[in-house]
Parts: C-alpha cells; structure tokens; sequence
C-alpha cells in the first residue's frame, strides 16, 4: 500500500467499506421485518441510531483532533465489523432489546466513519476534484453492494440459500478488507497545526449570513427526502407489491442512471442559471410529489419516487459544493461534522414520520415531504440570492 498516494487508500477504503454498507442496509430494513419489526418499530430505532449517531458526531468534533482521525475511523470499523458479527448471530433469536441495540450501534458507526472520510482526505489534499471523488466512490460503490446483494438474494448457491442473513455474512466479509486497508495506510502528513480546536463553530457560521440559510437548508432538505424514502424497501415491497430482488434490481439501476445522470449533468447539462438548476432538481420532484399525493396513484407514485432517486446526485456543486468549499481549512473538520450533525437530525426526524406516513397511507409520505419541499425550494432560491450578493460585493 506504501506505493499508493494516501488519499487513493483512503478512497480504496471508501470503496469496500460501501459495498458493505450498500448490501448490508439494503436489506437491513426487510431483515428486521423477519425479525418481527413493524415499519412504525424500524422507523423508530433508525430514528434513534441517528440521533444517537448525532451526539457521536458531535463528540468527534469537539475531542477528535485531525491527527487522531485514522486511529479513530480504524475503531469505528473494528466496533462495526465486531457488532455486525453479534447482529448476525441474533437472527430468529427472538432477543429484541438486543437487536436493537446492535442496530443503533450499526447506524452510529455507519454514520461516524462516513462523516470522517473526507476531513480525513483533507489532512491530505482539498480540492473540488478530490471531494467530488470521495462522493462518487460512495455512490458507485454503494450501488455495486446493491447488485451483489440483487444477483445472491433467493438463490441456492453450494446448497446454501442466500437470504438476509448471509447477505450481512457477505458483508462483514467486506467490511473486513477497510479495516486491513486503514492498518496499512500511510500517515496523514499534511495537518493543518492552526486548526480550529476548541474555537465554536456556531459563532463562525453565525458570522455568515450565507452559512446559517445553508445549515437550515440542509436539515429541511434531509427531512424532507427522508419523510418520502425514509422506508425505500418496505414501500416497495409491500406498497408496490416488489419482491425483494425486483426491489433490489430496481434500486440499483435507478441508483446507477442517478450517478451516470449526476456525472453528465456535471459536464454538459448544468445550466448558466443557478435558479433554473434548483428548479430541475426540486421543482420537478415538488410537482410530482403533489401528483401522487393528490391522485393516490400506485404508477404516480413510483415515478415520482423514481425522479427523486434520479436526480438525487445532481447539481451537488450547485447545491452544496460552494458552501463547503467556502470554509477555511482550520474549520473543516468541525464544519463538516457539524453539516452532518444537522443532516443526519433531518434524516432522524424525517424517517419517523415517513414510518408514521407509513402507517396511514402511502400518499402522505409523498403529500407531507412536499410540504417540506416548499420550504427547501424558497432557501435554495434564498441562498443562490445572498450568494450573487456576496460575489459582488
């Protein structure tokens, strides 16, 4: 591994880290259900090992110095790979109160390493290249666990039955080759000595107008994605009547014209208008989200689930980009966790209510998170505003 630039180990890591997370969560939801969870129980204990995984983000931030971030995101892994081991062995067990304690560990070390990738490349190299990189190895990879999970589900393979089980198997497997990896790793060597440490972050966002919309914007946007598709393989297999394999292939093939879509909308198809992109995006979704509310139509619906998935890693660079780029390297790390940290609350309350949506029916998923969308919508708009304002100044 020494022959291999810091960064590119980091983003090899990054890579079968989510082939595990992507085979592994893409199912987590229906082995649950196998276990005896209603869709309002699992809403509830993801909601919770958000939550939780909110506070662990914010401890990382405060205590966690950049030269310590290797040791700690090899830990995370470790903890991860050793609870993954203990969940599998809790299957048909009957022991919920252990299940779901396994499961919020599973959600927090998930989120913890995920939030730790890129301040971990920073120590490295910033730049726009290297970040879209890090999202793009998540994405793609993330899909490939996916397919891996959608060729083995229901198949008998060396007499074996491939069912939710074996499929976290396989994914402790490669949740195994990050851990090698991160042992293997170079030493970060570009550490920032003038780093934030104990400087609160809240007063350096409150100094910018433009920082503290972004923040809101971000918490509206994650509840709102997640008060529709909070609940993805359950909805599909038991609204839209999918076996588990039609679901998995569904999303994957989704999930990889979504990533080809975000990487030529990058390239060829952003407009010259920021206001016209944040309509595309959201508009779009907002109008097709008011449809399937309003009609309470199964193929409404699904397509305008499908749009959302669609168009979910598109004009990031519009979105999210120049915020994140604007902040001084001395606050990365407490930035990014702290962007996360407001995310992932947005997340939390997002899928309890989508569970609750659940229970009541499948439009209201869709009818409450374009409400959300409003909000959103009005912000993206706001932002791109104070934004043209700023660069004129």
């Amino acid at each position: 591994m020494k022959k291999i630039k810091s960064e590119n180990q980091i983003l090899i890591m990054l890579a079968f880290f989510s082939i595990s997370m992507g085979l592994w969560e893409n199912f987590r939801q229906l082995w649950l259900q196998d276990n005896g969870f209603s869709a309002t129980n699992i809403s509830n204990i993801i909601s919770i090992g958000t939550l939780i995984s909110v506070i662990g983000i914010m401890f990382v931030g405060k205590y966690i110095k950049l030269e310590k971030l290797k040791g700690f995101v090899s830990c995370s892994l470790i903890i991860k790979f050793l609870n993954l081991i203990f969940l599998l062995n809790l299957n048909n067990k009957g022991n919920i109160n252990l299940i779901n304690i396994s499961v919020v560990l599973d959600v927090l070390t998930g989120y913890l390493v995920t939030t730790s990738i890129y301040p971990l490349i920073t120590t490295i190299v910033k730049n726009n290249t290297i970040y879209s990189k890090r999202k793009l190895t998540e994405y793609l990879f993330k899909d490939i666990g996916i397919l891996i999970g959608g060729i083995l589900i229901g198949k008998n393979i060396i007499g074996i039955l491939i069912n939710y089980n074996v499929c976290l198997f396989i994914s402790i497997i490669f949740l195994a080759i990050p851990i090698i990896v991160m042992f293997n790793m170079s030493a970060c060597r570009n550490i920032d000595s003038k780093q934030s440490g104990n400087i609160s972050i809240i007063k350096y966002i409150l100094k910018s107008k433009l920082q503290v919309i972004y923040i809101i914007y971000s918490f509206i946007g994650a509840m709102a994605m997640s008060t529709a598709l909070g609940l993805k393989m359950l909805t599909l297999t038991n609204y839209f009547e999918f076996t588990d394999s039609q679901s998995t292939n569904y999303l994957l093939i989704v999930g990889l014209l979504a990533d080809l879509i975000g990487i030529l909308a990058l390239k060829y198809f952003t407009p010259k208008n920021d206001y016209i992109t944040i309509t595309i995006k959201f508009g779009i979704r907002f109008v097709s989200y008011v449809l399937a509310f309003l009609s309470n139509n199964i193929i409404i619906t699904l397509i305008a689930m499908t749009w959302s998935i669609l168009i979910s890693t598109s004009y990031e660079n519009i979105c999210d980009g120049y915020y994140i780029n604007r902040v001084e390297n001395k606050y990365q790390l407490t930035f990014t966790n702290f962007r996360y940290v407001v995310r992932y609350l947005g997340e939390a309350v997002g899928v309890f209510l989508c569970g609750v949506m659940y229970e009541i029916g499948l439009k209201y998923m869709f009818g409450l998170s374009a409400f959300f969308l409003i909000f959103q919508i009005w912000l993206a708009y706001y932002l791109i505003y104070l934004r043209r304002k700023e660069e004129y100044i």
